[in-house]
């Protein structure tokens, strides 16, 4: 029996929750992505196949600390709130990706939860 690396468990954690979770117009998903330096949030209408916005810690002028810490996480879950806010979106569906809601995810989600956001 073959040795699977943890890059192929959370892909297929993430396959067994995309099949439950789906944005809609009137409640879009909230997608998180981390990287070992990054991390990026986007809200997605999957009825549509349409990013309505999107927040990383890689643009410029958004006061992240640099790298994919604590306060970057919560920083861009602000932001995120903030933007989808802006679009007239308060109720999202969460989806952690595959990552365990823990450290840096869970901070996003409540970071976006104290913004405004319901989930």
């Amino acid at each position: 029996m073959a040795n699977r690396s943890r890059q192929d468990i959370r892909r297929a954690i993430h396959t067994r929750i995309r099949k439950k979770v789906r944005g809609t117009a009137s409640r879009p998903r909230l997608a998180v992505f981390r990287s070992l330096n990054h991390i990026y949030a986007q809200v997605i209408d999957d009825d549509n196949g349409v990013t309505l916005c999107a927040a990383s810690s890689v643009e410029k002028g958004v006061g992240a600390t640099p790298g994919g810490n604590l306060a970057a996480a919560q920083t861009i879950g602000k932001l995120i709130a903030d933007r989808a806010k802006e679009k007239g979106i308060n109720q999202v569906v969460f989806d952690r990706g595959g990552y365990i809601y823990h450290g840096r995810i869970k901070s996003l989600a409540e970071a976006a939860r104290e913004a405004g956001l319901e989930f």
